[in-house]
């Protein structure tokens, strides 16, 4: 639930009965509007594993598959069923697209995902609704975040209580329990969900905050004594006020407490003995409103304790995986980042118009400058006030921008679950995809796989952010004007990388921007125009031997090998397409 903002969610729960117990198929979608869509039977493959690749209805014409790696054909070879194998090279950390191509025409495409450690190209998803299912129904919102390469699932809202999360004990766990919200919780839901997700290569964390206990916390033996307070003589408890439908109000306990913290890992080995996770999504509330004390009076610094109370975390279980939210960065630097975390997760508050998607780029530099090169995940709720207002739809403009930026500099967004996400109370579902959005969301995720080596490259060991570079693009088209990143408004914004002996050149277009506020929290943004055949200029350090061009919103993602010339240092080429986000590789 994150920050745990959850009185906005009052309403949203009161207008949205089916979180309660949902009767229908979460997903209310499905891709019978996407003629040739192909498939992989897990979200991510280990070096050597074979690929089952299928799709869901073949061309009339002929048609081949074309696997490639960064713009470079390994192989090609005509497809003539609906599944088929590949075997991927059997090097590391390493993504591919498989194109479907009938002539000169790509009609789709997938990426995929070669890695060992999912923590060098994180992919979070979330599940949020463990009522009654079958496993058809649980398998097909697997399914859907298979397609999206998924590799990470966080349990929202599974639990019983914050202190006390396995309903019951590990010797007699209960079969069904009500949430935070009163919804049932099933064990064979959870437990169908993490089996589910292991076949599909997919890590799965519990979701608890590191802090959080009930009202009814001293029936479970937890001790006022390890609890924070909003006075010296601790006689206020310092809590997170919650109204109804919820149970109660959440009561903090002090992460420096050594008796919580040995509290608190009993009660997950418990949940470890009844349930395979692979490990815990720590949550916390961020900077508290009000100074707080421990039992004896001692002013509390809380985000003090994150880095010490995650490393003893991974010393008591070093199989089990960790991530912990910053909420709006609170204790990202110097605690958690550095901590023993699988990578950075930030959930991003700050918005404005002023900032706009800068505030995406400045905390994926940061975090890898804290944590010495981990990945980033932004937990960004798009479309926020437009899903309170009560049922509709996300736009799809806003969306596919943040999406851009996110991944142009190297993160990604948490967005995908039972739903896409809108709201830090995980369950909402207020806002559906349209079929447009579900295909842009389809690309997006298979471009940032298929190139993930050069969006989300290993630190420079010349620093972490020291292969970031400005770069003035110029173009005699009319339609075009190039600013150096940040964006603008009507101007297209211009980044440059260097990854190995390849440089990268990023151009995000803001031309029909209504607005720069990366959640375009009233789904306002506008849509910009696809631009074909454009003439650019710009600088490079030296003679490139090849120059390619992707986009996600062009050729399904395919690259393609541009003619360009070099002269006195300017390298000017035609770019086939622009709409929101066009990569130049250039290769030196």
């Amino acid at each position: 639930m994150s920050v745990f903002c959850i009185l906005s969610a009052i309403a949203v729960f009161c207008t949205s009965c089916n979180l309660i117990e949902p009767e229908h198929d979460p997903i209310t979608y499905g891709e019978s509007y996407i003629p040739y869509m192909i498939s992989t039977d897990k979200a991510a493959y280990k070096p050597g594993e074979t690929v089952q690749l299928s799709i869901n209805s073949l061309p009339e014409q002929a048609a081949t598959v074309r696997y490639t790696h960064l713009g470079q054909v390994l192989k090609e070879e005509t497809v003539s069923s609906k599944t088929w194998t590949w075997q991927p090279p059997t090097e590391d950390f390493q993504g591919y697209m498989a194109e479907l191509r009938t002539k000169d025409s790509v009609i789709a495409s997938i990426g995929i995902d070669v890695s060992s450690e999912p923590s060098r190209f994180p992919r979070n998803g979330f599940l949020s609704t463990y009522g009654s299912m079958s496993e058809s129904q649980m398998a097909t919102v697997l399914n859907d975040l298979n397609r999206y390469h998924i590799n990470y699932v966080q349990f929202q809202d599974w639990h019983w209580k914050h202190h006390h999360p396995l309903a019951g004990s590990a010797t007699q766990p209960m079969d069904v329990w009500t949430d935070i919200i009163s919804r049932n919780c099933y064990r064979t839901t959870v437990q169908g969900y993490i089996d589910g997700a292991h076949q599909r290569g997919m890590i799965t964390l519990f979701y608890n905050l590191g802090y959080g206990c009930l009202e009814d916390f001293a029936t479970d033996d937890v001790d006022k004594e390890w609890l924070l307070y909003t006075d010296r003589q601790h006689t206020h408890l310092d809590n997170h006020p919650l109204g109804s439908p919820f149970k109660s109000a959440i009561y903090l306990a002090d992460m420096h407490n050594q008796g919580w913290r040995d509290y608190l890992r009993a009660r997950n080995n418990e949940v470890y003995a009844i349930f395979n996770f692979d490990g815990w999504q720590i949550d916390q509330l961020g900077v508290r409103p009000t100074t707080v004390y421990d039992y004896a009076g001692n002013t509390v610094d809380v985000q003090s304790a994150f880095g010490s109370f995650i490393a003893n975390e991974k010393t008591a279980q070093p199989d089990k995986r960790i991530v912990m939210n910053a909420v709006g960065q609170y204790g990202q630097q110097g605690q958690i980042a550095s901590a023993p975390v699988d990578f950075c997760y930030t959930e991003v508050w700050e918005h404005s118009n002023t900032d706009g998607y800068g505030i995406f780029s400045r905390i994926i530099t940061d975090n890898a400058q804290w944590s010495n090169g981990k990945q980033t995940v932004l937990a960004a709720y798009l479309n926020y006030d437009l899903g309170q207002k009560g049922r509709g739809y996300f736009n799809t403009p806003g969306i596919i921008m943040a999406t851009a930026a996110a991944s142009a500099w190297g993160g990604t967004i948490l967005q995908m679950g039972e739903h896409m996400l809108c709201h830090e109370y995980f369950p909402d579902d207020n806002l559906s995809m349209t079929g447009e959005l579900k295909r842009a969301m389809i690309r997006y995720y298979d471009f940032a796989v298929a190139y993930e080596n050069i969006l989300r490259p290993d630190a420079p060991a010349a620093g972490i952010n020291s292969d970031w570079y400005g770069v003035d693009v110029t173009s005699t088209h009319d339609s075009c004007v190039f600013n150096q990143w940040g964006p603008k408004v009507n101007q297209i914004a211009t980044v440059g990388r260097h990854v190995g002996n390849r440089d990268i050149i990023h151009l995000l277009s803001y031309r029909h921007a209504t607005h720069l506020d990366w959640c375009d929290t009233d789904g306002d943004q506008a849509p910009q125009t696809l631009l074909t055949g454009i003439p650019v200029s710009f600088a490079v350090d030296a003679q490139p031997s090849r120059v390619w061009v992707a986009t996600p919103d062009y050729m399904q993602g395919a690259a393609q090998e541009v003619d360009f010339t070099y002269d006195g240092g300017k390298l000017t080429l035609t770019l086939p397409a622009l709409q929101y986000w066009t990569m130049i590789v250039i290769e030196k």
